[in-house]
């Protein structure tokens, strides 16, 4: 007899970026009736979150057993096969491969991003370092070029779209960097598939 379909908890928030995107996959899936929003707080020592992820890092995807899944590309990638669908990445070759490198190079938008804000977060009252910030500054402009000259097809949702425009997303909200004045087509392109992909805004971070 079968034990019916496995459920799983998310250990993430609703400000995360990367936590985002997979909410965003969760929906464009069909799983939202099997996934449940954990909060988890990666700051706080006594969180479970540490023994699920050894690196206190959200989001983690935790099964029905037990185990824990991490990180967002590897969590989407796992729900996209549960799930038994090819829509996010497509299943083998060359496009498999160009899709995921994408998608990294969205995924590096937010973590520069990420790093910019932990400057001053994590160091209360000290000066900003120059040099960090413009090192991961760097990393997002030289990104934001690249997908300016080849932005995705707005009407196509897949996990370089969900990358993107949660990474965008997150620069508009925490403005690390002013982005939208020198890329128009990726402002046109996130303006486009917000208005595809219903999943953008009703993900959104609740004061953003």
């Amino acid at each position: 007899m079968s034990s019916g379909p496995q459920n799983f908890v998310l250990r993430s928030s609703l400000t995360s970026p990367f936590g985002r995107k997979v909410r965003m996959a969760v929906e464009v899936l069909g799983l939202g009736g099997r996934v449940t929003l954990a909060h988890a707080d990666t700051l706080d020592d006594n969180d479970t979150l540490r023994r699920q992820n050894p690196l206190g890092k959200m989001p983690c995807l935790v099964t029905d057993d037990g185990t824990a899944i991490y990180d967002s590309g590897v969590i989407i990638e796992f729900l996209a096969d549960v799930a038994g669908s090819d829509q996010l990445i497509p299943p083998r070759g060359p496009e498999r491969f160009k899709a995921l490198t994408r998608a990294r190079l969205a995924d590096g938008i937010t973590d520069a991003a990420i790093l910019m804000i932990y400057d001053s977060r994590f160091r209360p009252g000290e000066p900003p370092s120059a040099r960090w910030l413009a090192h991961q500054r760097g990393k997002i402009v030289r990104a934001l070029a690249a997908f300016e000259a080849l932005p995705p097809d707005p009407g196509k949702t897949d996990i370089v779209a969900i990358g993107l425009g949660c990474a965008l997303g997150y620069l508009d909200w925490r403005k690390p960097v002013e982005w939208r004045q020198d890329h128009p087509r990726l402002a046109a392109w996130l303006a486009a598939f917000a208005q595809h992909e219903p999943a953008f805004d009703r993900t959104r971070a609740p004061s953003a």
